[in-house]
């Protein structure tokens, strides 16, 4: 037992391209832990419906995750990439751990929060959205879950269910532990250096998806908004350039404290920008080749799901078999 490899568990929704953001926070750091770790990479499908969706976009959406997911690392054959709707189990948990979970925990959820106060037309789903989202970490009793810190309490809360379901039936539930995103999942909006950067941008020029052209990148960073000010170092002052250095050091691997002794001399933002630019472009590129060589061919994206489907639905029926018996319910 002691040689098993620990279980990672993880997704985006597929909700639209994957952005800069997106990419040096999470999936870039997804790969360097395939060989160390069994992974799970998951399209969260039943999340995003907690939001209208056009539903022909959202099967669409699923299969380009997939292709994004592999051009940016994630080697099928060196981990399990699967469908979160294909899977039976993930809503049986929840319902089990929903009866578990008391009602004013969800409303203290910061994300049904942050919506609730703008006065969003708001479901139920958006509510039970945490409930789900422990069920499908806990599902496969994962060890590790790498999140921005944004969803921290989310992880915080399967971690509570996992402990008031061990503590009340039995020793079931493995008690994930939350990974927080580095640096990368700072990257803030071009245009709006306060507020990270967002697929749902208003303003498509704050954002830089992970298929833009080298042309594009170049003009969305020269637009970039920066400070007054003469040099270029972190200023929780200055967001503007403190961000485009962040991305910078991040793309290339350097520290934040090696990036701003490169540009030290460097007394205009143009070349400084050039140099951003150059760099994520230089990032991105076989990113990009990779997308543009499997985006299309659906046979081989859809085996790739359903090979993560076989491999996976062994795992989610065994579970739930397991807490079915637990809280008492009766064999078919």
């Amino acid at each position: 037992m002691g040689s098993e490899k620990k279980v990672i568990l993880t997704g985006m929704q597929p909700t639209g391209l994957l952005h800069l953001g997106n990419f040096l926070g999470a999936a870039y750091n997804w790969q360097k832990v395939l060989d160390g770790y069994t992974c799970y990479f998951f399209i969260p499908n039943q999340h995003a419906i907690t939001i209208p969706q056009v539903p022909a976009n959202l099967r669409n959406g699923t299969l380009n995750c997939v292709a994004q997911y592999i051009a940016c690392g994630l080697d099928p054959e060196r981990c399990t990439i699967f469908v979160q709707s294909h899977i039976v189990g993930h809503t049986e948990l929840a319902w089990v751990l929903g009866c578990l979970t008391p009602l004013g925990q969800l409303y203290r959820m910061h994300q049904f929060k942050d919506k609730s106060a703008k006065n969003e037309n708001i479901y139920s789903g958006l509510l039970y959205y945490p409930v789900l989202m422990a069920a499908d970490i806990l599902l496969y009793n994962a060890d590790f879950v790498p999140t921005g810190e944004d969803q921290r309490q989310h992880v915080e809360l399967a971690r509570d269910l996992a402990e008031k379901f061990n503590g009340t039936y039995s020793e079931t539930f493995t008690l994930p532990t939350p990974l927080i995103e580095g640096a990368g999942a700072r990257i803030m909006s071009l245009k709006s250096p306060e507020h990270k950067m967002s697929k749902s941008d208003s303003d498509s020029n704050g954002t830089i998806y992970i298929t833009d052209e080298p042309k594009m990148i170049r003009k969305k960073i020269a637009t970039a908004i920066t400070d007054s000010g003469d040099s270029i170092r972190i200023d929780p002052e200055r967001p503007g350039i403190a961000n485009l250095l962040n991305i910078y050091c991040a793309a290339t691997g350097i520290t934040l404290a090696d990036g701003e002794e490169k540009f030290r001399t460097y007394t205009t933002y143009a070349h400084f920008k050039k140099e951003v630019a150059e760099a994520i472009i230089a990032l991105l590129e076989p990113v990009q080749e990779k997308y543009r060589a499997i985006k299309d061919d659906k046979a081989y994206l859809q085996s790739v799901i359903q090979r993560g489907a076989e491999t996976v639905q062994p795992i989610a029926h065994a579970t739930i078999a397991k807490v079915y018996r637990k809280v008492g319910f009766l064999n078919q």
